[in-house]
């Protein structure tokens, strides 16, 4: 839809009342399946992961994964959730090339978890309370690949190749309620709110939590209503949005979609939609279908899951630390500015940086090495920071020797590079590339007096109390002595020998 056909958002917000929905999808990170013994496991050579059950080949049988199980019903306690002491598994009947059964394996009536709750804080302070109906477990699909066309969509598309390896991955579906009240602020409150689900699950250890490799996604539902009617307006649903930008500006965008239709006497379609992040805009999909629509009935081929009042205790005890908590500890325990706290969040560098501090270095340093220099490095590969081949450890470490005077900064980047090559710890690299300081006054005097030589009129200019001219010399020293002067140790010897 063209930018003319929206809404200001100001004036949409003034005239409709905002109601949202959210509807998040977690991948589990389970060794298998759902129901099958298939390797959960990302970016293996397409349909090498499957077998008759995920596949759907008549006369195969599935069995639950327990540890799916468990796990679903951890998240459900983390949501503040009532556990159901039954709940069972239910075909959902519809058909996309990436379902090979023609149905999902979901539930219902019957969910593993419901009624809970998310306390909610925007980054101004204000606090939301958003109301959880239900979590429950099913079953991944496949994966679609679309060739040729311009979107890599199937709209001019010349043909599609399935891959069926996440077909049968676990999932949790978490519900909200309808949310009312959060007004101009419901695009932000869409984007925190699944970030904190993000966030929950990964400390959990119970999903990968990558969002650009679809662990998290969300549906975001968004329906107006004109100001002071009681009936809900008509809801669109934007399918598996995958990043906590594009969910606040896709709730933004059909906001302001909306509103102009509405204004201008027309009607929304109950729809699924797409968003294009790369022209920031949503495209409509299929007419949205209604539960009745899939024909749910029991799965006959699995019986109920019963879980045990113990067991669910168990699982209770080994929740972490509520998210949202542990951020305000961290903050004061590191003392960061707001701004130096959510470059961290926002880089998604929190744990590395923890780990960093608990390996000894000082907050300020450890989180410098992440969000500067290894983020730089991350980015120039193509990964992410965590996946680089350095260990918090190893970052404290190189920070100590920093600290310690055995390594300057620049001498510090050329460690990080040869642990990075594979070439040992720290202590190894400075030793086989012979990076260490410079310690021995003699040389460092020999290379001031060469430096001074060839610009005579230093001293005399410190003398004079333009003691910036030091630098000049401090520089030459470095370069002469390859970067393994210790700068803050030639700039005393070059004043003591202006005095």
């Amino acid at each position: 839809m063209a930018k003319d056909q929206l809404m200001p958002y100001e004036q949409a917000i003034e005239q409709f009342e905002v109601v949202i929905g959210l509807e998040v999808h977690v991948e589990l990170n389970t060794k298998s399946k759902m129901f099958c013994g298939c390797a959960n496991e990302f970016g293996s050579e397409p349909n090498t992961n499957v077998c008759p059950t995920c596949i759907g080949l008549p006369g195969s049988l599935p069995a639950v994964n327990k540890k799916a199980v468990e796990s679903s019903i951890a998240i459900g306690l983390a949501l503040g959730c009532q556990i159901a002491p039954t709940g069972r598994f239910a075909r959902k009947n519809y058909f996309y090339p990436d379902l090979a059964k023609n149905f999902q394996t979901s539930q219902y009536d019957e969910p593993i978890a419901f009624d809970g709750k998310v306390d909610i804080e925007l980054e101004d302070g204000e606090k939301f309370e958003v109301l959880i109906e239900r979590a429950h477990m099913e079953e991944d699909a496949g994966k679609l690949t679309h060739v040729g066309g311009a979107t890599g969509r199937i709209q001019g598309a010349e043909y599609s190749l399935v891959d069926y390896n996440r077909a049968g991955v676990p999932l949790v579906e978490i519900v909200t309620k309808p949310v009312f009240g959060a007004g101009a602020k419901a695009p932000e409150l869409a984007a925190a709110y699944v970030r904190a689900i993000r966030d929950m699950v990964k400390a959990m250890n119970v999903s990968d939590a990558r969002m650009e490799r679809g662990n998290v996604r969300c549906d975001a539902n968004v329906s107006l209503r004109p100001r002071g009617q009681e009936k809900l307006g008509t809801r669109t649903e934007t399918k598996n949005v995958n990043s906590i930008r594009s969910v606040e500006n896709a709730v933004r965008y059909e906001i302001q979609r909306q509103a102009h239709i509405l204004a201008g006497g027309g009607s929304i379609t109950q729809e699924t939609r797409h968003w294009h992040e790369d022209r920031g805009h949503t495209s409509a999909g299929r007419p949205k279908s209604d539960a009745d629509d899939y024909r749910y009935f029991p799965e006959p081929d699995l019986v109920p899951v019963v879980p045990a009042a113990e067991w669910i205790e168990e699982i209770r005890a080994t929740l972490p630390e509520n998210p949202a908590l542990r951020r305000k500890r961290l903050q004061g325990d590191w003392g960061f500015s707001d701004l130096e706290f959510r470059d961290v969040l926002n880089a998604d560098l929190l744990d590395q940086v923890e780990a960093t501090v608990a390996a000894g270095a000082q907050p300020q340093a450890a989180r410098k090495w992440w969000t500067g220099e290894l983020s730089r490095l991350a980015n120039a590969q193509d990964v992410s920071p965590d996946e680089l081949a350095i260990t918090p450890a190893q970052v404290a470490r190189i920070q100590q020797l920093i600290d310690s005077g055995d390594l300057t900064d620049r001498l510090a980047r050329d460690v990080v590079a040869g642990v990075l090559a594979g070439e040992g710890e720290p202590e190894e690299v400075i030793e086989k590339r012979g990076l260490k300081v410079v310690t021995d006054e003699g040389a460092l005097v020999a290379a001031i007096d060469a430096a001074l030589a060839q610009q005579p009129d230093v001293l005399e200019k410190i003398r004079e109390g333009k003691v910036q001219a030091a630098g000049a010399v401090i520089g030459a020293v470095m370069k002469a002595m390859g970067g393994q002067a210790d700068a803050a140790r030639v700039r005393e010897l070059i004043l003591e020998r202006a005095n």
